[in-house]
């Protein structure tokens, strides 16, 4: 069987749009000349140590202009990125970098302590800093000037909600065809730019840079997402569009007070899980244009979106599957699910993952004939629109009863003494499980267990209503500012 083959993606950009702006980060801005000038540099030094085609390589990378480059010099030279989250412990990275078999780890300076424990527990593995690799003298690099659509590009690990992390494969034409998808639903326009404040090591990140070079689009980099920087961008780089999820979004919201986003601004892609209703209402009332979508990391990103034309009558939608794409919702007995029964989320479509790495078993559980069974529980309305639910592992049934702690947190958050909210359920003798709350208070909020079941008490079921009420800090989230229900289990 003949596989697709495409050129070099850098390559081929470099070659069409050489003096388009490529990326700004900092007070620097890079060409697609430049970044290509720049990676295939970095190749160099890359292949001087042994680093080599086919080869997995594990990446500890913060977002910046280096870590760009290097993700770039690994494609040139047909290597496989195992992109690695920084946040985890070095217990948990040593496991991932087992698992994929990396043959070597480039990483920050700054994680000198990690370095250390990968070094004492996996002697065999080399490594490499930024600046290490930086000293190194670039030989003439091998380069791949194509590429195959079927080839791995990157490995990124994602937490089940059991047992040990899985890495997710991600190919060339999984990133191309999600790009594709996004373009035909987005819209590409010759004054586009995304701003990048999410992890280069999340999907989330990492589809903004495949999708700058795919597109010929600059890209705004920041080291992490901080909200006035970020609203500042926005007019100053003419942003017109921006990676969110639910907090990062209330953030923006709350600091724009009376503030407008400039005209030139085309919208917000939030993912991340369902956003509560008077978010999307008071961006409605700021004119900020938001598209909800629906992803993860094994449809290398969005793979449903909800367009801005129906975001208002169909507000809390996720929308519809993107142009390659298919959803089903299916039943426990296998059967397709009517319009508004909820069942299990199921996709298919070429940007989703050809399985897990050195997973069999765990790849032909999850994916069966092409569709992927998400563990994500949803319905669709009677024109096809996505409602997503929650995630199957994390429903509460109480008395029969099947929660949803997404719908619960939507209603916290609606209360205007809280600033953030999560549910979570515990075993309960009479009713199996109830479910209990987490919540951050607003400065200055005056706020007590009950007034919050009383709130409740008007706006959900009884028996959805939280037995307890707990007061924190702040809750439990991951890189990508999802919320870690399973470490609020942990909390109880």
């Amino acid at each position: 069987m003949q596989t697709e083959t495409m050129p070099n993606l850098l390559i081929k950009r470099a070659h069409l749009t050489p003096n388009r702006t490529a990326i700004y980060f900092q007070d620097q801005t890079l060409t697609f000349y430049d970044l290509y000038e720049r990676s295939l540099e970095v190749s160099g030094r890359l292949q001087t140590v042994g680093i080599q085609k086919g080869h997995f390589v594990g990446i500890l990378l913060k977002n910046h202009l280096d870590t760009v480059t290097i993700l770039f010099a690994l494609q040139l030279l047909g290597v496989r990125a195992v992109i690695l989250n920084n946040r985890l412990t070095a217990a948990e990275l040593v496991w991932q970098l087992k698992d994929s078999e990396s043959a070597f780890l480039i990483l920050e300076d700054s994680f000198s302590e990690t370095k250390k424990i990968i070094n004492q527990q996996l002697s065999h593995l080399p490594t490499i800093t930024k600046a290490q690799l930086s000293q190194l003298e670039p030989e003439e690099p091998f380069i791949q000037q194509e590429i195959s659509l079927t080839d791995i590009c990157t490995i990124m690990y994602t937490s089940g909600t059991t047992g040990n992390p899985k890495g997710v494969i991600q190919t060339y034409g999984n990133h191309w065809w999600s790009s594709t998808g996004s373009a035909l639903n987005l819209g590409i326009m010759e004054s586009d730019c995304w701003l990048c404040t999410v992890p280069l090591f999340h999907i989330s990140g990492f589809s903004i840079l495949m999708r700058s070079v795919i597109y010929g689009m600059p890209i705004v980099l920041h080291e992490n997402f901080e909200v006035e920087r970020s609203i500042k961008d926005i007019a100053l780089k003419q942003v017109t569009i921006m990676s969110v999820v639910g907090t990062m979004l209330s953030q923006i919201v709350e600091a724009l007070a009376n503030r407008r986003l400039p005209g030139t601004f085309r919208c917000m892609l939030l993912g991340g899980g369902p956003a509560p209703l008077p978010l999307l209402e008071a961006c409605v009332s700021k004119d900020i244009p938001v598209f909800q979508s629906y992803g993860m990391t094994e449809t290398s990103s969005q793979i449903v979106t909800l367009s801005p034309e129906d975001s208002i009558q169909k507000l809390g939608s996720a929308g519809k599957p993107l142009f390659p794409s298919q959803l089903k919702i299916e039943l426990e007995n296998g059967k397709a699910a009517k319009a508004g029964i909820a069942g299990e989320i199921i996709v298919k479509g070429p940007n989703v993952t050809p399985g897990y790495l050195n997973r069999p078993d765990a790849t032909a559980e999850k994916i069966r004939e092409g569709w992927l069974y998400t563990g994500d529980i949803g319905y669709l309305d009677e024109e096809g629109f996505l409602f997503v639910k929650d995630r199957r592992s994390d429903l509460i049934i109480s008395g029969g009863e099947n929660i949803y702690p997404a719908e619960i947190e939507a209603a916290l958050l609606s209360h205007p003494d809280v600033l953030d909210a999560g549910v979570t359920g515990i075993e309960d003798e009479k009713w199996g499980q109830v479910p209990v709350a987490f919540i951050v208070k607003k400065k200055g909020g005056n706020l007590s267990g009950e007034v919050l079941q009383q709130f409740l008490l008007e706006r959900l079921a009884k028996y959805k209503v939280p037995k307890a009420v707990y007061f924190t800090e702040q809750l439990p989230r991951n890189a990508a500012k999802k919320l870690l229900r399973r470490k609020l289990r942990e909390w109880v």
